[in-house]
This record gives C-alpha cells, structure tokens and sequence, in this order.
C-alpha cells in the first residue's frame, strides 16, 4: 500500500473513532480495491469501462458549506469523461438559483461552470421566490433527461430539504393561507426569534434539525406540524424510500477547520466587492423576494448599505450565522442513510475519486 493510501487509511480511522464525525467513512479496503481495479490490472480496466458505459446511477453529494463538494462533483464528472462516460451537475443550493447573487453564495466561476455542464443555477430572477416543489419539479425531471441520454446526473449541494425532496419519496402538502399569513405576520413584527420560538414551542425536534435562520423553512416547518400533527423530520423516516438508484457520498471537515475556512470566506466575499453586487441585486428589486433578501451574506450587505450596521458587524454577522447554517448542515445530513463520507483532503486525492466511482458502481452488489 502506498505512504498516500495509509494516509487516506489512517485518516479515516481516526476519523471513524471520533464522536464529530457524522457517519461512517470510506473504508480503506474501497480504496485498495480501486487501486487493484482502476490502475493495476489492464483486464480490469477494460471491465470498468464497459461497465461505466452502461451505469447511468445518480451520485447525490452532499455536506457542509464549504467542505469542497462543488470540486469534488467537477473531478468525478472529469474522471468519468476519461472513461469516455459523459455527466453533467446539478446544484442542489437554493441561492445559487438567483442571477446575480455570485459571491455570497460561492458560486462557481464561468470557467468551472464550463468545464461541466451545470444545470438550476442562475435560472430565476432576484424579484422570484425560490420553493423546495418547484425545485423538487426540475431536479427530478433533469436526472431522467440525462439517465435517458446515457449520461450521469451528480447532485451537489447543501441545502437539505431540497437534497432530501428530490432523491427521496416525499410529500410536500400544501399550505393554508390563513397559518401562512399569521406566521408572515409573526415574522414582520418580532423577527425570525419569534418564529423560531413558535417552533421551538411546537416541534422541537425540527428546531434542532433544520436551517433556523431561513423564515421560510421555520415557517413550512410551522405549518407541518401545526397541520398535520406530524413533524417536518418525520417527512424523512429511518428508512426512506429512494426515488432513483442512487449513491450518495458526504464531504465532511472537522468543526475548527471549516470555521477558520468559512470566516476567511466571509472575509473574502467584502474583499470581492459584495457591497456593489448587493446595491445591483437592490436596484433589480431582490427586497421584493423573501426568500433572495434573506440569503445570508446579502441580507447584511443590505443592511450595510442601508447604514444600519456597520461592514464590521455585517461581516461579522454573517460569519456568525454561516458557522450556525453549517452546524444545521452536519446534523441534516447525518440523518441521511447510506453515505459514504470522506474528508475534505480526501476528496482532492485522485485514488480517493477513484474508489468513489468504485463504489458506485458496486452499489446494490
């Protein structure tokens, strides 16, 4: 085994006895496996390929904001063109639907979106309101397209409910209007604290589980339990039933990294000129959208520009709330069945990819 193997090994053993990790991690012999598999044997490597050739599965990735998943869907879809297999991505990020809103939400540069064909980003206006049915609509509808033209779908992102909607059975009911409008009422005049203490009121288990810092998730979790008596977790039981023949792998980094990683972020986002992106989302209308305004990042900036808070306490309510969204992140997506999980580092490393592709195409073996 090579010194780069033990190290992807032993990583991944400390990991798995470690009580921060959120499930279990990519085996060692997965990646002794793809080693013997991808690279060593030519027999088997003309095995592979005719078998890449006829597997069209869908590889769902998720995790924590800034844990590299966006890389690592752009290396498996260059991995699988090598193999003469084409894929094509989708994000799974409910703020990267926005034109416009680039730098607080990440947002892949024109030159990696042209590497691989990407699929719900920049497909709504600022003023539009984004929602888990309509995205649970198109993201289902572009996975069979693709399987249908023989080429692999890879989900990427890391806004939950949308993940959990689109590759699980799930049923989003509909709203009253008479809950909704007392709930936007309780926004308006006491905030998201107030909405969140309702919830805590009346679901606690979905108050610890899902993005308490987007009103529109606090207030669909509202309604869920309030109308149906159910809770909103619930909409996700022990075992789910898949929608598609999938894989689904985790990008996971250890909680001191990613928070230096994500206040450097932050950081970065004001070096790179969010305040001009966000006085432009304003003449566009973006105030007219509750779900664009409330983005983390852009709801600060326009606070900023408002003269409201101060770009120190805009940067640093933004990095406060980012680190709160991808504790939220972690504890959605532990509740997930049948992730493989690697760490960030892994995921850079070519073996590591290769035991992934590995993996899927051993799925249901």
């Amino acid at each position: 085994m090579t010194s780069a193997t033990n190290t992807i090994a032993d990583t991944a053993s400390a990991l798995r006895g470690s009580n921060k990790t959120p499930g279990e991690f990519l085996a060692e012999k997965a990646i002794t496996r793809a080693k013997a598999r991808f690279v060593e044997s030519a027999q088997a490597q003309a095995s592979v390929q005719q078998q890449i050739a006829n597997n069209n599965r869908l590889i769902v990735i998720v995790g924590a904001t800034g844990t590299g998943k966006s890389a690592l869907a752009i290396n498996l879809a260059k991995l699988l063109r090598e193999y003469g297999k084409n894929a094509e991505i989708i994000s799974c990020d409910a703020s990267q639907l926005y034109r416009g809103m680039d730098i607080a939400t990440a947002k892949l540069s024109s030159e990696e979106l042209r590497e691989v064909p990407h699929h719900l980003i920049d497909v709504l206006d600022v003023t539009a309101e984004a929602s888990v049915a309509a995205y649970q609509q198109q993201a289902r509808e572009i996975i069979r397209e693709l399987q249908a033209n023989n080429t692999v779908p890879i989900l990427v992102g890391g806004s939950g409910l949308y993940v959990n909607s689109t590759v699980f059975e799930m049923q989003l009911g509909q709203t009253d209007p008479q809950l909704r409008t007392e709930l936007e009422n309780l926004f308006n005049s006491g905030g998201i604290t107030a909405l969140c203490e309702r919830l805590k009121r009346t679901d606690p288990a979905a108050e610890a589980a899902i993005d308490t810092l987007n009103p529109r998730r606090v207030i669909r979790a509202i309604e869920v339990k309030e109308l149906t008596g159910e809770s909103i977790t619930a909409q996700l039981p022990s075992a789910p039933k898949p929608v598609f023949d999938q894989v689904i792998f985790g990008v996971h980094e250890e909680r001191e990294t990613l928070v230096k990683r994500l206040d450097e972020r932050v950081e970065e986002f004001w070096r790179r000129g969010l305040l001009t992106e966000a006085a432009k989302l304003l003449e566009q209308g973006i105030q007219q959208s509750k779900t664009a305004s409330r983005a983390i990042g852009y709801a600060q900036a326009v606070r900023q520009l408002a003269g409201e808070i101060t770009e120190r306490e805009a940067i640093a309510e933004t990095q406060q709330l980012t680190r709160r969204y991808s504790r939220k992140q972690v504890s959605w997506f532990k509740r997930l069945p049948a992730v493989t999980w690697i760490t960030t580092a892994q995921s850079q490393q070519r073996q590591t990819q290769l035991a992934l592709l590995d993996t899927w195409l051993r799925q249901g073996e």
